[in-house]
């Protein structure tokens, strides 16, 4: 399977963040997680602080991959241009959160993005990920 996972604004920061809520991985050692658990699947990376390049990924990857993996950090509670470009993409898509937002702050109870998404998961740190990855091999099927 071909995997694009796209990771917003802040997550390349994953080590200066508190590791209670995001966990004590950087994005690079998620990434290597991935492919070890999932050696026989391919995995694009891309993260992003640019709104706009999130959505550029969205719109190309039906050419290229089976499934999305989206975290668009700060972007799930804002952005209704990402929103729009996962209602346009006809791939199946998981959104994840490394920490768990039913217990963080009120601006972050509202998800714009995830709607658009098959499902989302959230508080479970790298465990998002890897969940994320098995779902997406359930929904391709």
């Amino acid at each position: 399977m071909k995997i694009l996972v796209i990771n917003g604004p802040n997550l390349n920061f994953l080590n200066r963040r508190d590791t209670s809520v995001y966990g004590d991985l950087s994005l690079d050692e998620i990434e290597k997680n991935l492919r070890l658990e999932f050696p026989e699947d391919y995995f694009e990376f891309m993260q992003s602080n640019t709104e706009g390049e999130i959505i550029n990924a969205i719109q190309k990857s039906e050419a290229n991959f089976n499934g999305i993996i989206i975290n668009p950090g700060g972007y799930a509670h804002t952005s209704v241009a990402i929103r729009d470009a996962l209602e346009i993409c006809k791939l199946p898509k998981i959104e994840v959160h490394l920490s768990n937002l039913s217990s963080r702050e009120d601006f972050r109870q509202t998800l714009l993005t995830a709607s658009k998404c098959n499902g989302y998961i959230s508080g479970f740190q790298i465990n998002s990920y890897l969940a994320a990855v098995f779902l997406l091999k359930r929904l391709t099927k």
